[in-house]
């Protein structure tokens, strides 16, 4: 499953192999990982499971079982997979990691579609085993293809969320159901395989749903031998409007009893927001979990608390607390894991355009200095504590799409495995990659840039520029991979790519992120047009009068924005992925608490600051060349606002193309959609720049 380019074109980007974080062993030795490819020749997608042996570097097949998915190691020598099964059933099968084909058997079956395993040892040849699946009303699991069909196909919603993301809600909810996976000790018995034990609905006789749709996961739950702690929304208060996530707890003394306790919930005074990636220390003792303080407000900053014992939940220390509650931290963690001896915590958080971990002791927080930096290379996006005391981390790069890394006691650092060879088999390397900034329009601000120049760059010739929007607002450019907006695939068209990330960014501290409220075209739009003035005063390599300009949901509000304002008279062509048109259009979306905190209240009560940023209210100026993409299972922005804007642009005359896909969502996941997405976008800007259409450059595979 190798690929080596010449040429970093799109058909490379979306038929590489992509590989999952990685699943280490205990001591570290091995790790198990996912890596699938597609081919626009067969038009199909393969997909394995692999072990990677650190120290001789050999990867060896486990499985290539159709759909099979999230390898767990049971101890150091077996393996644990899910495969789909007959009716809409999930298959857990377990083997042994080195011969796999040949010794794996199906461990026990889950009526239902199921994802999401967690496993905890709770004693030699026992596991604690957790896994969600669909509940219907009843708390008996869901599933799909066995329940019945209903004879019409009218739906009647009395309360919202009616639509989210990219589906119609149902009565059905997540849930997490808890059982063991066991054997008998092979000392004694010879035919000693796993067993599943049957599973319970931890949630069941409550108003609550975890992991909470759409994007929740493993991170909104974990298990150890003394119970559950999981995120919920707070069945209270409608979804649609609060982001109000609360933490419970549920204490367990037998995995294998069909009667468990109700959740208890930890209150924590002062903070009403969302909650997430509750974490049990090793023992099973103690628990950590972030929360925001503003409901309403889903990028506030996440702060860090720890539950000493368990068993009294109303005892819950802040982490870098102080009395204004914004907390001592200028950084918003993502994620918790516990060292193995339970003295450390382990956090991932943005910092100035990558994702670093850090760690802080796990005790005394009132006397405990701010968290230390162990590593800011790239964007790592998993994080393993090992029993050696070292950490097995998974990332990413511009250049690079999976990267392994291991940072031993002494914060030495090392990389394990790259899969594209520092990016080599893609024929990029780093010194492509620059960073750049300019002052910003807030007093005191520095706003930071990417650059991503050609691998043939020469500093004595000028090339085009392509200004990379990024979406959120609350996000970031950060040093990491993507499959659907990548920089190295513009770049490699001959561009030199700047993604800059302005007021509202997230990884440059809160008071940056949160200045962005009812400043959507102010703000942010003062610092990407001063951007581009530095840019053309400073890099005399970027010719800017050949720019482009792109970006994708708040990114294409932006683009759309411009459009409206003198900015989009610098720009040869635009290009605005699910964007905003008209903000009144944000009612027709779904999590309304978003728009409801961005213009500080609803549009019948603040209409002023709703239309203030409006860009439909400046249609009158669009005249710069437009492509628009939007598509029907975007729920979020909906089909309208694409269609309103090529509307404009058509009856205005304005050269503008609009594609559509009736089987995406906000974004663009198909492979051979996404290949149609990367072709009409290049075609578009390259023909507006002078570059040669990419559709009929001997690029093409």
């Amino acid at each position: 499953m190798t690929v080596r380019a010449t040429k970093f074109t799109p058909e490379v980007l979306l038929s590489a192999p992509r590989r999952s974080a990685g699943v280490p062993n205990a001591d570290g030795s091995r790790v198990l990982y996912t890596i699938s490819t597609y081919s626009f020749a067969e038009h199909s997608k393969a997909s394995e499971i692999r072990v990677l042996d650190v120290a001789t570097q050999r990867s060896t097949l486990v499985t290539d079982l159709d759909g099979a998915s999230e390898p767990n190691w049971l101890g150091d020598d077996h393996v644990l997979v899910l495969v789909p099964g007959d009716k809409g059933s999930t298959k857990v099968r377990v083997g042994q990691a080195e011969n796999f084909k040949k010794s794996s058997y199906t461990a026990g079956v889950i009526d239902a579609p199921a994802s999401n395993v967690k496993l905890h040892l709770l004693e030699e040849n026992k596991f604690a085993f957790a896994i969600t699946a669909q509940a219907n009303p009843n708390g008996n699991l869901y599933n799909p293809e066995t329940a019945l069909k209903p004879h019409s196909s009218g739906k009647l919603y009395k309360s919202l969320f009616v639509r989210h993301w990219d589906t119609y809600t149902t009565p059905n909810r997540n849930a997490i159901w808890l059982g063991t996976i066991s054997r008998p000790s092979p000392k004694t018995h010879s035919y000693a395989r796993y067993s599943l034990s049957p599973l319970v609905n931890a949630l069941k006789g409550t108003a609550l749903e975890s992991p909470i749709p759409p994007f929740g996961g493993s991170d909104h739950f974990d298990i150890s031998s003394s119970g559950l702690i999981f995120v919920a929304k707070d069945p209270d208060l409608n979804p649609a409007t609060h982001t109000k996530v609360n933490v419970y707890l549920v204490p367990i003394t037998d995995f294998l009893s069909l009667v468990l306790p109700s959740p208890t919930k930890i209150d924590i005074f002062g903070f009403e927001g969302a909650s997430t990636a509750p974490a049990f220390s090793p023992d099973g003792k103690q628990a950590a979990f972030l929360s925001m303080r503003q409901d309403g407000y889903e990028s506030d900053k996440n702060q860090l608390f720890v539950v000493p014992d368990i068993r009294r939940p109303s005892w819950v220390i802040h982490f870098f607390a102080s009395e204004d509650k914004k907390g001592k931290w200028d950084r918003s963690p993502q994620t918790i894991a516990w060292s193995c001896d339970g003295k450390e915590l382990y956090l991932l958080a943005e910092d100035k355009g990558r994702v670093c971990l850090f760690s802080v002791p796990s005790t005394d927080s009132s006397k405990a200095s701010l968290p230390e930096l162990i590593l800011n290379s790239g964007t790592i996006t998993d994080v393993r504590p090992l029993m050696t005391g070292d950490v097995f981390m998974s990332s990413t790069s511009l250049i690079d799409n999976s990267i392994y890394h291991v940072v031993d006691r002494s914060r030495h650092h090392s990389i394990v495995s790259s899969n594209s060879r520092d990016g080599s088999m893609f024929g990029l390397s780093h010194k492509q990659v620059t960073e750049i900034s300019w002052p910003g329009a807030a007093e005191n601000t520095q706003v930071h840039a990417w650059v991503v120049t050609p691998s043939t760059f020469k500093e004595t010739e000028k090339y085009p520029l392509a200004y990379l929007i990024h979406g959120g607002p609350q996000g970031a450019w950060t040093d990491g991979w993507s499959t659907r907006w990548n920089p190295a695939v513009f770049a490699e068209q001959g561009y030199v790519v700047i993604c800059p990330n302005p007021t509202g960014s997230t990884g440059y501290g809160q008071d940056f992120t949160d200045a962005i409220q009812n400043q959507w075209g102010g703000l942010p739009y003062q610092d990407i047009s001063q951007g581009f003035d530095w840019i053309r005063d400073n890099l005399p390599y970027v010719d800017t009068g050949r720019a482009v300009a792109l970006g994708a949901s708040y990114g294409g509000y932006m683009i759309n924005w411009i459009q409206g304002q003198p900015l989009g008279r610098e720009f040869k062509a635009l290009v605005a992925h699910d964007g905003v048109f008209s903000m009144a259009g944000q009612m027709a979306g779904e999590e309304l608490y978003f728009p409801f905190h961005e213009f500080n209240g609803t549009l019948w009560n603040n209409r002023e600051d709703w239309l203030k940023w409006d860009p439909s209210v400046y249609t009158h100026n669009w005249e710069t060349p437009h492509l628009v993409i939007h598509s029907e299972l975007d729920y979020r922005l909906t089909l309208a606002e694409g269609l309103a804007a090529f509307n404009t642009l058509q009856v205005r005359g304005v050269e503008s193309q609009f594609l559509t896909f009736p089987d995406e969502n906000h974004w663009v996941l198909k492979p051979e959609n996404s290949l149609t997405w990367h072709t009409v976008v290049l075609d578009w800007i390259n023909s507006h720049v002078g570059l040669p259409l990419y559709s009929k450059s001997s690029q093409r595979e």
